[in-house]
């Protein structure tokens, strides 16, 4: 099952999904206003396309500046708005990005469901799990999984439910020649959750199926963050 596989489910941003990473807005001072207008345009020029890989990121600053967290909420209420599927980064801040998703579910939530969204490379504590579900959010489990000296985050695989489970590789043009296969990351966790690896094939089928109405397939969600104005992908 690798990234040339044609039986392989694939959301590429850049091609799936459209939208501006955190990590761009350490680069220079954008425009909010100015990235969700150019936004808007590639999503309406695109109507089955969803909005990621956004969100905030605490990995390379030590706190979360104004203008990211402006860039990720007005890309995330765009993406309310329209409806689309949403991949999200929270590196180092999850419960921010939970936070600020919740602050935009309509009131009473019954209303108005929010977007599918894609908790991509989560890797907090299971304490926040409880909330992605009731947001009806999604968690992708990556290549971290096959690490051995990743004990808490092989026990919180354990823990996503089985119906918010999916994949990934995060395979980029760049580590496309180590990245580990997709295969690898489904036995590892069909082992770790006491499935056979058909069985949790089937099941991260008809979970990407329901995050984004793709056909029924093997299931991979690979995220790579673009900027609106790039034709390729950037980390």
């Amino acid at each position: 099952m690798s990234a040339g596989d044609p039986a392989v489910r694939e959301f590429l941003v850049g091609r799936d999904f459209f939208g501006v990473h955190p990590w761009e807005t350490l680069e220079r001072e954008l425009d909010p206003g100015t990235l969700v207008a150019e936004l808007r345009e590639r999503l309406r020029e695109n109507p089955s396309a969803g909005v990621g890989e956004i969100g905030l990121d605490r990995l390379k600053e030590r706190d979360v500046s104004p203008n990211m967290r402006a860039v990720f909420e007005a890309q995330l209420r765009l993406a309310f708005e329209l409806g689309r599927p949403v991949v999200l980064h929270g590196a180092k801040c999850w419960g921010q990005v939970v936070k600020a998703f919740v602050a935009l579910r309509p009131r009473p939530a019954s209303l108005l469901a929010p977007p599918p969204s894609l908790f991509h490379g989560f890797s907090r504590s299971d304490g926040l799990i409880p909330d992605i579900v009731a947001l009806g959010g999604y968690v992708s489990v990556g290549p971290a999984v096959l690490n051995d000296h990743a004990v808490n985050y092989r026990e919180l695989v354990k823990k996503i439910p089985l119906e918010r489970l999916l994949l990934e590789t995060d395979r980029t043009e760049a580590s496309a020649p180590t990245c580990p296969q997709l295969s690898a990351v489904l036995a590892k966790v069909a082992e770790l959750r006491g499935l056979s690896p058909g069985e949790l094939e089937r099941l991260t089928d008809a979970n990407a199926s329901a995050f984004r109405l793709g056909t029924t397939s093997r299931a991979a969600i690979r995220s790579g963050g673009i900027p609106v104005s790039a034709a390729t992908a950037r980390r």
